[in-house]
């Protein structure tokens, strides 16, 4: 049997289901992590056979936490799923000598100056970048990048603390909401549609391939509130439209040397057709994007991603539905006093909706800066594209929260 380290096991709440996974396919599940074991969301706490209460923020602390347990059980190999702690695994790996990615492979999924570079020696297009530790820096790189460009961390998950300047003035406006960040990406901005390349892989083969088209982009959706995010989940992988973006995704793969695991890469389609890369990393999509693909497969991809690391082998899963994501932002401030829409809508489209989780009246309304899902989610599915569409489209314009 073998004996599974994950760190942070249940958080954020979808690493749970990932943790479980691992227990599915017959692995020992060590939890470690910095939240109370009564704390962990019970698929993850049920998942475990045991569990190192540690902050993860001390990796000295969370070696030596392991350093111990590894003299009364064999540690076969370290999982996480987290961004901020994929080089703390790495580190832990190298210091047990365990199989998985070391911190040298890791370093350019979690750096994007670094990523692009290797990316641009294996000649991918990227968009044209420099990076950036002061804020003459930035102005310089600026120059070299021309405008409009983005603002982003190097090493930042999602497009949180990334910003849009189509000009010095803007630029300007936007530099003092970067002064908590230590490096920045300065980049082109392309203007074009924008899609995802997420993969299950082991040994080196794609065992599962995903592709997720944003609506709006995701930037967008971070600049206004009054944005609803629409993600959708694409049954069609062969479109032609996907082809050129579908082979950079294995591209990239192989110019860094990916070999098993979850990724998540983010590119762009142009206008004109050209294919662009944006980032990659070494985990999965969040914004319960893996529940989409589960949707989308009729499947299980927390329990395929599973099979693929302890096993090296997954089950195929085929692609069934398209399915979208609508998720839900209040309008006003406080906790939720009414919810309109969604009876006229469920009407509509009964069972083409498969899961409706919005914040209840009397809820607190989250920090729409804070989290992409917002408010609520709305899952909705049908093999037609099209009805997708529409459908994501009413649920945006539709269906309400309201604050007070």
């Amino acid at each position: 049997m073998t004996n599974v380290v994950m760190i942070s096991p249940g958080y954020p709440l979808e690493m749970a289901w990932f943790t479980r996974g691992l227990a599915t396919v017959g692995a020992t599940v060590i939890g470690v992590g910095d939240q109370p074991r009564d704390a962990l969301p019970p698929a993850a706490r049920e998942a475990l056979a045991h569990y190192e209460h540690v902050s993860l923020a001390d990796e000295e602390a969370v070696l030596a936490a392991l350093r111990g347990l590894s003299r009364h059980v064999r540690i076969d190999q370290v999982e996480c799923l987290w961004e901020p702690y994929m080089l703390l695994a790495a580190r832990v790996r190298e210091a047990f000598g365990l199989p998985g990615m070391t911190v040298a492979q890791t370093l350019p999924f979690r750096d994007k100056e670094l990523m692009k570079r290797t990316l641009d020696a294996a000649g991918i297009r990227t968009p044209w970048h420099a990076s950036a530790t002061t804020v003459a820096g930035v102005w310089e790189a600026a120059e070299k990048v021309g405008y409009p460009l983005i603002v982003k961390p190097i090493a930042g998950a999602g497009s949180a603390d990334t910003y849009r300047a189509d000009s010095p003035t803007a630029l300007a406006e936007v530099l003092p909401m970067l002064r908590h960040v230590p490096e920045v990406s300065v980049e082109e901005f392309v203007e074009a549609e924008e899609f995802t390349h997420d993969t299950v892989c082991a040994g080196g083969r794609i065992l599962f391939e995903h592709m997720l088209w944003y609506r709006p982009r995701p930037l967008q959706m971070r600049m206004h509130e009054w944005v609803s995010p629409v993600a959708i989940s694409l049954r069609d992988l062969d479109a032609p439209h996907l082809a050129d973006g579908r082979r950079m995704g294995e591209q990239v793969l192989a110019a860094l040397g990916f070999d098993t695991g979850f990724t998540h890469l983010e590119w762009y389609r142009k206008p004109d057709g050209e294919v662009v890369f944006g980032e990659i990393a070494a985990r999965p999509p969040g914004v319960r994007v893996v529940d989409l693909m589960n949707f989308n497969t009729d499947g299980d991809v927390y329990v395929g991603w599973a099979q693929a690391v302890v096993h090296g082998e997954m089950e195929t899963l085929r692609h069934r539905h398209n399915v979208g994501s609508i998720c839900k932002r209040a309008q006003g401030i406080g906790r939720i006093t009414s919810v309109r829409g969604l009876d006229a809508l469920r009407a509509e489209f009964g069972p083409d909706i498969v899961l409706v989780d919005l914040l209840p009246v009397g809820a607190a309304r989250r920090d729409w800066r804070a989290t992409t899902i917002g408010d609520g989610i709305v899952i909705v599915r049908h093999h037609e594209l099209q009805r997708v569409i529409e459908m994501t489209e009413r649920f945006a314009a539709d269906l309400h929260l309201h604050a007070a």
